[in-house]
């Protein structure tokens, strides 16, 4: 059986390409807005609309639905220690490391460091559960 971690990395990975899909559908029509002459500018977009789309992915599917596309997919659900759903404050808090993939995996990896889950995870005091 595949472990929760492994699982977690493809749900990762499939909210990557989701949220690709999403950026490619805003700077297409950024382009149209700012400025349609010039073909290749939608380009200088991808810096500041990838960490706004990402943010606003993973907190909202966080809060309202308890999973985002790839953790649905891998039966994944993100609930708080005591048990109920995520706030706010903790869906934005526990996705800040999601902006790009660098800051994740120190995120990660001091986790693994101090033997506990992901460090914003222990912060926010919010686990992923199983559903399977």
């Amino acid at each position: 059986m595949v472990s929760v971690f492994s699982r977690r990395v493809v749900a990762y990975v499939i909210d990557f390409f989701v949220v690709s899909a999403f950026m490619w559908i805003v700077s297409y029509l950024l382009f149209f807005i700012v400025n349609p002459y010039n073909s290749y500018m939608v380009y200088q977009y991808f810096p500041y609309v990838t960490p706004i789309l990402t943010l606003v992915y993973f907190i909202l599917c966080e809060k309202f639905a308890g999973a985002t596309v790839g953790k649905s997919l891998m039966y994944l659900q993100v609930k708080s220690k005591n048990g109920y759903d995520i706030s706010w404050p903790q869906a934005i808090v526990r996705n800040l490391t999601k902006i790009y993939w660098i800051p994740i995996i120190f995120d990660w990896a001091i986790g693994k460091i101090l033997k506990t889950d992901r460090i914003l995870n222990n912060i926010t005091r919010t686990i992923v559960i199983d559903e399977l």
